[in-house]
Protein backbone atom coordinates (compact mmCIF):
# COMPACT_ATOMS: atom_id res chain seq x y z
CA UNK A 1 0.00 0.00 0.00
CA UNK A 2 1.25 3.47 -0.85
CA UNK A 3 1.12 5.73 2.21
CA UNK A 4 2.14 9.18 3.41
CA UNK A 5 3.21 9.07 7.06
CA UNK A 6 2.33 12.00 9.35
CA UNK A 7 4.20 12.35 12.64
CA UNK A 8 6.68 14.52 14.52
CA UNK A 9 8.19 13.44 17.91
CA UNK A 10 10.33 10.48 18.96
CA UNK A 11 7.45 8.01 19.63
CA UNK A 12 6.38 8.50 16.00
CA UNK A 13 9.85 7.46 14.81
CA UNK A 14 9.23 3.94 16.09
CA UNK A 15 6.11 3.66 13.94
CA UNK A 16 7.82 5.11 10.87
CA UNK A 17 10.69 2.61 11.23
CA UNK A 18 8.18 -0.24 11.40
CA UNK A 19 6.41 0.98 8.28
CA UNK A 20 9.72 1.38 6.42
CA UNK A 21 10.54 -2.25 7.31
CA UNK A 22 7.13 -3.42 6.12
CA UNK A 23 5.96 -4.18 2.56
CA UNK A 24 4.12 -0.84 2.47
CA UNK A 25 5.52 2.04 0.41
CA UNK A 26 6.21 5.23 2.38
CA UNK A 27 5.98 7.74 -0.48
CA UNK A 28 6.43 10.85 1.68
CA UNK A 29 6.45 12.08 5.27
CA UNK A 30 4.38 14.94 6.67
CA UNK A 31 5.85 16.53 9.79
CA UNK A 32 6.06 19.81 11.69
CA UNK A 33 8.52 22.48 10.51
CA UNK A 34 11.99 22.69 12.03
CA UNK A 35 11.84 24.14 15.54
CA UNK A 36 14.36 25.87 17.85
CA UNK A 37 16.00 23.65 20.48
CA UNK A 38 18.85 23.85 22.97
CA UNK A 39 20.69 26.77 24.48
CA UNK A 40 21.43 28.41 21.14
CA UNK A 41 17.81 28.00 20.02
CA UNK A 42 19.00 26.82 16.63
CA UNK A 43 16.47 25.27 14.27
CA UNK A 44 16.42 21.48 14.32
CA UNK A 45 14.37 19.03 12.24
CA UNK A 46 11.81 16.84 13.95
CA UNK A 47 12.91 13.27 14.78
CA UNK A 48 10.57 12.00 12.06
CA UNK A 49 12.10 14.32 9.47
CA UNK A 50 15.61 13.18 10.39
CA UNK A 51 14.69 9.54 9.83
CA UNK A 52 12.90 10.30 6.56
CA UNK A 53 15.90 12.16 5.19
CA UNK A 54 18.19 9.27 6.15
CA UNK A 55 16.05 7.06 3.93
CA UNK A 56 15.79 9.56 1.07
CA UNK A 57 12.06 10.07 1.58
CA UNK A 58 10.35 13.29 0.55
CA UNK A 59 9.46 15.47 3.56
CA UNK A 60 6.52 17.89 3.66
CA UNK A 61 6.62 20.53 6.41
CA UNK A 62 3.67 22.93 6.06
CA UNK A 63 3.14 25.42 8.86
CA UNK A 64 -0.61 25.04 8.43
CA UNK A 65 -2.97 22.71 6.57
CA UNK A 66 -5.73 25.31 6.27
CA UNK A 67 -7.27 25.67 2.79
CA UNK A 68 -6.57 28.95 1.05
CA UNK A 69 -3.11 29.34 2.61
CA UNK A 70 0.04 28.94 0.54
CA UNK A 71 1.22 25.98 2.61
CA UNK A 72 -2.21 24.38 2.70
CA UNK A 73 -2.79 24.56 -1.04
CA UNK A 74 0.73 23.32 -1.84
CA UNK A 75 0.13 20.32 0.41
CA UNK A 76 -3.19 19.53 -1.26
CA UNK A 77 -1.57 19.65 -4.69
CA UNK A 78 1.26 17.37 -3.61
CA UNK A 79 -1.04 14.85 -1.94
CA UNK A 80 -3.13 14.66 -5.10
CA UNK A 81 0.04 13.98 -7.09
CA UNK A 82 1.27 11.28 -4.70
CA UNK A 83 -2.23 9.73 -4.41
CA UNK A 84 -1.64 7.80 -1.16
CA UNK A 85 -4.07 5.04 -0.29
CA UNK A 86 -3.88 5.89 3.43
CA UNK A 87 -2.21 8.43 5.71
CA UNK A 88 -1.14 6.85 9.03
CA UNK A 89 -0.72 9.44 11.80
CA UNK A 90 1.29 9.31 15.04
CA UNK A 91 1.46 12.51 17.11
CA UNK A 92 1.65 14.77 14.07
CA UNK A 93 0.65 17.92 15.97
CA UNK A 94 -1.22 19.90 13.31
CA UNK A 95 -4.96 20.29 12.74
CA UNK A 96 -6.25 18.21 9.86
CA UNK A 97 -9.04 20.20 8.23
CA UNK A 98 -12.31 18.46 7.24
CA UNK A 99 -11.76 18.84 3.50
CA UNK A 100 -8.57 16.77 3.74
CA UNK A 101 -10.12 13.78 5.51
CA UNK A 102 -11.03 11.99 2.26
CA UNK A 103 -7.84 12.80 0.34
CA UNK A 104 -6.86 9.11 0.61
CA UNK A 105 -9.31 6.23 0.03
CA UNK A 106 -8.65 4.76 3.50
CA UNK A 107 -8.40 8.18 5.13
CA UNK A 108 -6.10 9.39 7.89
CA UNK A 109 -5.51 6.54 10.35
CA UNK A 110 -4.41 7.68 13.79
CA UNK A 111 -2.45 5.60 16.30
CA UNK A 112 -3.65 6.68 19.74
CA UNK A 113 -2.12 5.45 22.99
CA UNK A 114 -5.26 4.44 24.87
CA UNK A 115 -8.20 2.08 24.47
CA UNK A 116 -10.72 4.48 23.00
CA UNK A 117 -13.08 5.98 23.99
CA UNK A 118 -10.98 6.10 27.17
CA UNK A 119 -8.62 9.06 27.39
CA UNK A 120 -9.28 10.97 24.23
CA UNK A 121 -6.96 13.92 23.88
CA UNK A 122 -3.32 14.96 24.08
CA UNK A 123 -2.01 13.10 27.16
CA UNK A 124 -3.63 9.64 27.37
CA UNK A 125 -0.60 7.84 28.84
CA UNK A 126 -0.23 10.30 31.70
CA UNK A 127 -3.97 10.28 32.37
CA UNK A 128 -4.14 6.50 32.58
CA UNK A 129 -1.29 6.30 35.09
CA UNK A 130 -2.64 9.12 37.22
CA UNK A 131 -6.11 7.59 37.30
CA UNK A 132 -4.75 4.26 38.53
CA UNK A 133 -5.86 2.28 35.48
CA UNK A 134 -4.56 -1.28 35.44
CA UNK A 135 -4.75 -1.69 31.66
CA UNK A 136 -4.43 0.68 28.73
CA UNK A 137 -3.36 0.05 25.16
CA UNK A 138 -3.09 1.38 21.63
CA UNK A 139 -5.90 1.99 19.16
CA UNK A 140 -5.93 2.71 15.45
CA UNK A 141 -8.93 4.66 14.22
CA UNK A 142 -9.98 6.68 11.21
CA UNK A 143 -9.82 10.39 11.93
CA UNK A 144 -13.08 12.30 11.58
CA UNK A 145 -14.09 15.82 12.54
CA UNK A 146 -14.35 15.05 16.27
CA UNK A 147 -11.65 14.71 18.94
CA UNK A 148 -10.48 11.08 18.68
CA UNK A 149 -14.04 9.98 17.87
CA UNK A 150 -13.58 8.05 14.62
CA UNK A 151 -14.36 4.40 13.96
CA UNK A 152 -11.94 1.92 15.52
CA UNK A 153 -9.92 -0.25 13.17
CA UNK A 154 -7.84 -2.27 15.66
CA UNK A 155 -6.55 -2.20 19.23
CA UNK A 156 -4.02 -3.87 21.50
CA UNK A 157 -3.95 -4.03 25.30
CA UNK A 158 -0.98 -3.11 27.52
CA UNK A 159 -0.73 -3.69 31.28
CA UNK A 160 0.21 -0.68 33.41
CA UNK A 161 2.87 -1.78 35.89
CA UNK A 162 3.02 -0.53 39.45
CA UNK A 163 6.29 1.33 38.85
CA UNK A 164 5.59 2.67 35.36
CA UNK A 165 6.46 6.26 34.61
CA UNK A 166 4.92 7.93 31.58
CA UNK A 167 8.18 7.33 29.73
CA UNK A 168 8.20 3.61 30.61
CA UNK A 169 4.65 3.07 29.43
CA UNK A 170 4.91 5.26 26.36
CA UNK A 171 8.02 3.40 25.23
CA UNK A 172 6.24 0.04 25.36
CA UNK A 173 3.16 1.47 23.66
CA UNK A 174 5.27 3.04 20.92
CA UNK A 175 6.59 -0.39 19.94
CA UNK A 176 3.39 -2.38 20.31
CA UNK A 177 1.51 0.45 18.62
CA UNK A 178 3.94 0.50 15.70
CA UNK A 179 3.23 -3.18 15.04
CA UNK A 180 -0.48 -2.47 15.36
CA UNK A 181 -0.25 0.35 12.81
CA UNK A 182 1.55 -1.87 10.30
CA UNK A 183 -1.07 -4.59 10.79
CA UNK A 184 -3.81 -1.98 10.32
CA UNK A 185 -2.33 -0.84 7.01
CA UNK A 186 -2.16 -4.46 5.87
CA UNK A 187 -5.73 -5.10 7.01
CA UNK A 188 -6.99 -2.08 5.10
CA UNK A 189 -5.11 -3.17 2.01
CA UNK A 190 -6.57 -6.69 1.96
CA UNK A 191 -9.99 -5.67 3.27
CA UNK A 192 -9.88 -7.81 6.43
CA UNK A 193 -10.75 -5.08 8.96
CA UNK A 194 -14.23 -4.37 10.22
CA UNK A 195 -14.46 -0.75 11.44
CA UNK A 196 -16.43 -0.46 14.67
CA UNK A 197 -17.96 2.60 16.33
CA UNK A 198 -16.58 3.62 19.71
CA UNK A 199 -18.74 2.35 22.55
CA UNK A 200 -18.99 3.24 26.21
CA UNK A 201 -18.38 6.42 28.19
CA UNK A 202 -15.58 8.67 27.00
CA UNK A 203 -12.89 10.15 29.24
CA UNK A 204 -10.57 12.99 28.31
CA UNK A 205 -6.85 13.69 28.72
CA UNK A 206 -6.12 17.33 27.92
CA UNK A 207 -2.66 18.73 27.38
CA UNK A 208 -0.66 18.92 30.64
CA UNK A 209 0.52 22.23 32.02
CA UNK A 210 3.45 22.75 34.37
CA UNK A 211 1.02 23.75 37.11
CA UNK A 212 -0.78 20.40 36.73
CA UNK A 213 2.47 18.67 37.74
CA UNK A 214 2.78 20.42 41.11
CA UNK A 215 2.61 17.83 43.91
CA UNK A 216 -0.44 18.11 46.15
CA UNK A 217 0.89 16.76 49.44
CA UNK A 218 -2.60 16.81 50.98
CA UNK A 219 -3.68 14.05 48.57
CA UNK A 220 -3.44 10.39 49.60
CA UNK A 221 -0.01 8.79 49.21
CA UNK A 222 -1.18 6.48 46.40
CA UNK A 223 -2.50 9.40 44.37
CA UNK A 224 0.72 11.34 44.86
CA UNK A 225 2.79 8.37 43.73
CA UNK A 226 0.72 7.92 40.57
CA UNK A 227 0.78 11.64 39.77
CA UNK A 228 4.57 11.86 40.07
CA UNK A 229 5.02 8.79 37.85
CA UNK A 230 2.55 10.23 35.34
CA UNK A 231 4.54 13.44 35.01
CA UNK A 232 7.96 11.76 34.76
CA UNK A 233 9.97 12.77 32.82
CA UNK A 234 7.91 15.65 31.46
CA UNK A 235 6.87 18.18 32.50
CA UNK A 236 8.29 16.80 35.77
CA UNK A 237 6.57 16.71 39.16
CA UNK A 238 7.64 19.58 41.40
CA UNK A 239 7.14 21.24 44.75
CA UNK A 240 8.59 24.19 46.68
CA UNK A 241 10.54 24.50 49.93
CA UNK A 242 11.17 27.94 51.43
CA UNK A 243 10.11 29.46 48.14
CA UNK A 244 12.52 27.43 46.02
CA UNK A 245 11.37 24.91 43.45
CA UNK A 246 12.39 21.24 43.52
CA UNK A 247 11.71 18.52 40.97
CA UNK A 248 10.56 15.25 42.53
CA UNK A 249 11.35 11.79 41.13
CA UNK A 250 8.96 8.83 41.70
CA UNK A 251 8.45 8.07 45.40
CA UNK A 252 8.01 4.89 47.44
CA UNK A 253 5.23 4.15 49.91
CA UNK A 254 7.04 2.35 52.76
CA UNK A 255 5.19 -0.29 54.70
CA UNK A 256 7.74 -0.70 57.48
CA UNK A 257 8.38 2.86 58.62
CA UNK A 258 7.86 3.86 62.24
CA UNK A 259 7.36 7.53 61.38
CA UNK A 260 3.75 8.63 61.73
CA UNK A 261 1.86 11.84 62.21
CA UNK A 262 3.66 14.00 59.65
CA UNK A 263 1.54 16.82 58.30
CA UNK A 264 1.09 16.98 54.50
CA UNK A 265 4.40 18.11 53.03
CA UNK A 266 6.29 17.87 56.35
CA UNK A 267 9.80 16.46 55.98
CA UNK A 268 11.43 13.90 58.28
CA UNK A 269 15.05 13.20 57.31
CA UNK A 270 17.60 10.70 58.59
CA UNK A 271 21.02 9.71 57.30
CA UNK A 272 19.42 7.02 55.15
CA UNK A 273 16.08 8.36 53.99
CA UNK A 274 13.77 11.32 53.53
CA UNK A 275 10.10 10.87 54.40
CA UNK A 276 7.31 13.32 53.60
CA UNK A 277 3.82 13.47 55.04
CA UNK A 278 0.74 13.23 52.80
CA UNK A 279 -2.99 13.18 53.25
CA UNK A 280 -2.76 9.51 54.27
CA UNK A 281 0.60 7.85 55.07
CA UNK A 282 4.18 8.98 54.52
CA UNK A 283 6.09 8.57 51.27
CA UNK A 284 9.83 8.05 50.88
CA UNK A 285 11.64 10.31 48.44
CA UNK A 286 14.06 8.52 46.13
CA UNK A 287 15.60 11.45 44.26
CA UNK A 288 14.98 15.14 43.86
CA UNK A 289 16.47 18.05 41.98
CA UNK A 290 17.23 21.20 43.98
CA UNK A 291 17.22 24.52 42.12
CA UNK A 292 20.31 24.95 39.97
CA UNK A 293 21.55 21.40 40.56
CA UNK A 294 21.24 17.95 39.01
CA UNK A 295 18.89 15.22 40.19
CA UNK A 296 20.38 13.56 43.29
CA UNK A 297 19.59 10.98 45.95
CA UNK A 298 17.23 12.49 48.50
CA UNK A 299 19.35 11.31 51.44
CA UNK A 300 22.45 12.98 49.96
CA UNK A 301 20.53 16.24 49.62
CA UNK A 302 19.20 16.02 53.16
CA UNK A 303 22.64 15.53 54.72
CA UNK A 304 23.68 18.91 53.39
CA UNK A 305 20.40 20.80 53.46
CA UNK A 306 19.22 19.69 56.94
CA UNK A 307 15.53 19.98 55.96
CA UNK A 308 14.12 18.25 59.10
CA UNK A 309 10.79 19.81 59.97
CA UNK A 310 10.57 21.80 56.76
CA UNK A 311 7.35 21.79 54.74
CA UNK A 312 7.08 21.10 51.02
CA UNK A 313 4.38 23.32 49.56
Amino acid sequence: MKIVFAGTPEPAVVALKALLDSPHEVAAVLTRPDAPRGRGRKLHPSPVKELALEHGIEVLTPVTLKPGTEDGEALRDRLREIAPEAIPVVAYGNLITPDLLDVAPHGWVNLHFSLLPAWRGAAPVQAAIRAGDKVTGATTFRIDEGLDTGVILASRNEEIRATDTADDLLTRLAYSGADLLVDTMTGLEVGSLQPLPQEGPATYAPKISTEDARVDWAAPAEEISRAIRAYTPGPGAWTTLDGERFKIAPVEIPLDTEVHGLAPGEIAATKREVLVGTGSRVVRLSRLQPPGKKMMAAADWARGAQPEGGIFQ
